[in-house]
């Protein structure tokens, strides 16, 4: 029922969205949006050390979406490049194949395991967690390029 979709704890996280903003000179950038929805999150982040240091964004989704995003905002920073793929793929497995939720620091995403009886509702609630991979994913690059424009020719 939609009713257990739309409770009172995602209304809350929806509500309550730490981390919105933008971050002055972002080692990543990233949107993604929902076609069907017209939601929309842009991610950006700072990393030191191979682990996301800083991270900001701009909502404009529906409440799954701002609640999946609230719930990364809590718990991004010390993330990993694996740490955030894994998280991204269990979303999906969890969604769309009825896998378990994710656990450990990310057990509060079990909080949007009923959207997975609403297929159309599956992409704004994964837009934070395809955008901060995609945005990890270019800070990293980025920083290998400037690693390797600093390193002297041989």
């Amino acid at each position: 029922m939609l009713d257990d979709v739309y409770n009172r704890r995602i209304l809350s996280l929806a509500a309550n969205i730490p981390r919105l903003g933008r971050l002055e000179q972002p080692d990543g950038v990233a949107e993604a949006h929902a076609r069907l929805c017209g939601s929309w999150v842009k991610v950006m982040l700072r990393v030191a050390d191979g682990r996301v240091a800083d991270f900001a964004h701009e909502v404009r989704a529906c409440a799954l979406g701002q609640a999946s995003s609230s719930i990364m905002a809590r718990g991004v920073i010390g993330a990993d490049l694996e740490e955030l793929r894994q998280l991204r793929d269990a979303m999906f497995a969890m969604l769309d194949q009825g896998a378990p939720p994710p656990g450990g620091k990310w057990a509060e995403c079990a909080l949007l395991e009923p959207v997975r009886a609403y297929r159309n509702r599956h992409a704004s609630t994964m837009l934070t967690f395809e955008a901060t991979l995609s945005a990890m994913r270019q800070a990293l690059e980025k920083q290998d390029q400037e690693r390797g424009a600093r390193q002297p020719a041989p």
